[in-house]
């Protein structure tokens, strides 16, 4: 592969357990028509075979892989997303397809990488020709210490499937898997439900587009206004602080996927759903029929459970420690949004009669509508509790004069940052250059907006609808306006 003036040959092949592979440019190549020998093929000969299960709740049978078989599929050249970019003296490491940029003094080096296999691989070994020394190796594992110690993360999050579309199923090679291989921001446990249920993923993506649209509706009028950044965190470092925005936004993007979910079944376009079997309600009359094709939100709900929080469920931390209470929080967050869209399903009806009569009618469940949802959510952000974790790793009140959170509330673990002027350690983007309404007192107002440090006017041509007519039949004619009114920005 060739980037820009620099090369880098790798290849990435089916390991069973945490791998880093470090990559960084390397002085002496073979020729690109010279294929590595024995060290690829050998280690993946002994690999031993893999067991891949689809969850019970979700059913499903095991299915038994040899890596053998899986040789050609996932032995291949590193893809183009994952390519060594050159920004000075950098390099990129790819953990589990998360990727986070480390700059350092310039090393030459080789491909390293050490899985956590024992007898896999023997030091030296043949792989490709390169055979790293043991003082290179120190002074890579010096490197990356100092320049973790310097740089905060950006940790990559399934959010970031919103910003990149996933392919249909229809449009995957049979027998190969590289969808799930080159999807950033899964974790280990998300790549093998990717696996087990491609086609879920384009609706998940869906499902997260959905959320961080209503949560920038929700907060358009706020100094934090959930914008996103350029990079598979999605959100930037300020999803890092465990605040009341946090929670939102994890509550929020897991609604989002079980409502997208759901539809999907209904819609036929998951094999492994279909149309909702709710039970009839006890309380429909008895001359109206229960069925039609409802969404179907027990399955949304249970997918959407095994999928979002498998991230967090694959963490280990230290009891009581703050990792663990921000894990904690982000389980009860992820539930809170779930279980918003589970608990506001509502049932509709279709009347059937002549001439409309509606002497019988036909009723299913049906999701309700994204934007009552948020604003469920939203009210749930301004009463969000703050917690705090103990010694036995439970999350308590930080104020325990206050009720108990049940699993539909929001809670928090950090206080929010300040939102008001642009900080590149928590993420936060400031004000300045933000939309104001002078008039009014609320957070939306200049005063509130602008953190008190002013605003600038200037006029704006706005082109709206006006004189709008209905005509028979069927149709509203409207004229265009243009309209000079004043615009207000924060300083």
């Amino acid at each position: 592969m060739t980037k820009g003036k620099e090369q880098v040959s790798s290849l990435i092949c089916p390991l069973l357990a945490p791998h880093t592979c470090l990559l960084v440019p390397l002085p002496q190549l073979r020729p690109q028509e010279e294929k590595p020998k024995g060290g690829g093929e050998q280690a993946v000969a002994q690999l031993p075979w893999i067991l891949l299960r689809r969850p019970s709740s979700l059913g499903g049978l095991r299915t038994k892989i040899s890596p053998r078989l899986m040789t050609q599929i996932t032995c291949r050249p590193l893809p183009e997303s994952l390519e060594t970019q050159k920004r000075g003296s950098s390099a990129l490491i790819v953990s589990f397809g998360i990727r986070s940029q480390v700059k350092f003094p310039q090393i030459w080096g080789a491909l390293f990488w050490k899985p956590f296999i024992p007898g896999v691989f023997r030091s030296p070994g043949p792989w490709g020709g390169l055979r790293p020394t043991m003082p290179s190796l120190l002074l890579l594992a010096a490197a990356l210490l100092s320049s973790w110690a310097q740089l905060p993360a950006e940790a990559s999050s399934w959010w970031s499937l919103a910003m990149n579309p996933v392919q249909r199923p229809e449009m995957f090679i049979i027998g190969a898997q590289p969808v799930c291989s080159q999807l950033p921001g899964l974790s280990p446990g998300q790549r093998k439900l990717c696996q087990l249920y491609q086609e879920h993923m384009a609706y998940i993506g869906e499902g997260a587009k959905t959320g961080i649209k209503e949560c920038q509706y929700q907060f358009r009028q706020r100094r934090w206004n959930c914008s996103t950044v350029d990079n598979t965190s999605v959100f930037g470092r300020v999803m890092q602080i465990g605040s009341r925005e946090t929670a939102f936004t994890y509550a929020v993007s897991a609604a989002g996927v079980v409502n997208a979910i759901s539809r999907a079944c209904r819609e036929g376009e998951l094999s492994t759903c279909g149309c909702s079997r709710t039970a009839r309600p006890k309380d429909l009359p008895r001359d109206w029929l229960w069925g039609g094709c409802g969404d179907n939100v027990e399955y949304g709900y249970r997918f959407a459970k095994e999928f979002v929080d498998a991230r967090e469920r694959e963490k280990n931390f230290a009891k009581g420690s703050e990792e663990q209470g921000r894990v904690l929080m982000n389980l009860q967050n992820n539930e809170a949004g779930r279980r918003a869209v589970y608990k506001m399903a509502d049932i509709a009806c279709k009347c059937h009669g002549v001439s409309g009569s509606c002497s019988l009618k036909t009723c299913w469940l049906q999701l309700a509508e994204f934007r009552k949802v948020g604003d469920q959510l939203k009210e749930k952000y301004d009463s969000a509790a703050a917690m705090r974790i103990t010694r036995k790793g439970k999350l308590e009140l930080v104020n325990s004069r206050f009720n108990q959170p049940t699993p539909e509330d929001l809670v928090y673990v950090d206080p929010s940052p300040d939102y008001c002027l642009r900080n590149e350690t928590t993420g936060s983007l400031g004000t300045q250059g933000r939309l104001c309404n002078k008039t009014s007192e609320g957070m939306d107002g200049c005063e509130l907006m602008c953190c008190g440090r002013g605003y600038d006017q200037f006029k704006s041509l706005q082109v709206e609808r006006c004189h709008c007519k209905f005509h028979w039949c069927c149709f509203v004619k409207c004229k265009k306006c243009t309209e000079i009114v004043d615009q207000y920005v924060c300083k």
